[in-house]
């Protein structure tokens, strides 16, 4: 009876450590431009975000950076109130967290979309061309015209990432496909103007492209609408998009940014965060394509299964997409 007692003791005392350990935990996240409502990028970090607190009851601070000379103020508040782990979204947020992580080095920090070598920095990148291969496959296979389209937004070697995977998946089910690529602009408003991605989706439809991917954030919700009233195609990106345009979205390149938000938060928490670089494609799970009620139809069993048999060859290493990185050495 003693030994139950004490053994009940022991599990309440630890019961009550670990919920005073939670109430320590302060967790931070950063949004970048184009807000936690982009229904794309950001918003993929805010899902995450807020399944962590879903799941463990803990808030989480929070800061939407809408100009530059914020990224290294919105840090260094997180830092100053006591943030366990402050997660920082878009690459733009290199440069200051290589100054504010080497200033706080009892400060954790995840970068998504950078890589930064500290060691208090988790830096987490994608493999996009990966996914970007399949809703090419998806686009050339969907396409009547032949031609097919890409709207980016800032004009970076990320984006033409996208793209060049895109571009490969097309040729892979199309040889004789066409690809009409844009970018919207070279500043970050690249980001946050759906009316400028409008246009360049009717540009492209105008050309003859049918089916049109955006990966430009907010202002690919412009490209999504442009389809829409032109009775086109569109895809989606980072976050499932499907659901915007039910019957006109193609499919969705899902980037999971929300599952590396997540793992960030839990894994600090639980003590297990690890610093250091990771690449997430196929293989992880970091990226794929999006199959649900509102683009069923658009997707074909056909379609569907040579998507699925070119991503299982890709995981195995039988099938290579080449990155855009690569292609500048």
């Amino acid at each position: 009876m003693r030994k139950a007692i004490t053994g009940l003791a022991a599990a309440v005392v630890a019961l009550v450590a670990g919920a005073a350990a939670a109430q320590d935990f302060k967790p931070a996240v950063i949004f970048d431009i184009g807000g936690k409502f982009d229904k794309s990028f950001n918003e993929a970090a805010y899902n995450g975000a807020e399944r962590f607190k879903e799941e463990t009851g803990i808030d989480y601070l929070e800061f939407e950076v809408t100009q530059e000379a914020q990224r290294d103020q919105a840090m260094r508040r997180m830092v100053r109130n006591g943030a366990s782990i402050v997660v920082v979204v878009g690459f733009q947020n290199a440069t200051p967290l290589e100054t504010i992580g080497a200033e706080n080095p009892e400060t954790n920090f995840t970068i998504i979309d950078a890589v930064v070598d500290l060691p208090n920095v988790q830096s987490v990148t994608f493999k996009e061309h990966e996914g970007s291969f399949l809703v090419g496959m998806a686009a050339a296979m969907a396409s009547e015209t032949g031609t097919v389209g890409f709207v980016g937004g800032m004009d970076i070697p990320l984006i033409r990432n996208f793209a060049h995977g895109y571009e490969q998946g097309v040729k892979f089910a199309d040889p004789d496909a066409e690809v009409l690529v844009n970018m919207t602009g070279t500043t970050p408003a690249a980001w946050n103007d759906p009316a400028r991605g409008g246009e360049l989706a009717i540009g492209q439809f105008d050309r003859g492209a049918d089916v049109v991917y955006a990966a430009a954030g907010s202002t690919g919700l412009g490209v999504l609408q442009a389809a829409a009233d032109q009775g086109k195609l569109s895809i989606g990106v980072d976050s499932n998009q499907n659901h915007l345009h039910p019957g006109s979205v193609l499919t969705s390149m899902l980037k999971r940014v929300d599952v590396a938000v997540y793992n960030a938060f839990m894994d600090t928490m639980n003590g297990t965060w690890e610093a250091g670089a990771m690449s997430l494609g196929l293989a992880e799970d970091g990226v794929g394509f999006a199959l649900d009620e509102n683009n069923r139809e658009l997707i074909t069993a056909e379609m569907e299964a040579a998507i699925e048999e070119a991503k299982a060859q890709i995981i195995a290493g039988e099938l290579e997409v080449e990155d855009y990185y690569s292609t500048q050495n």
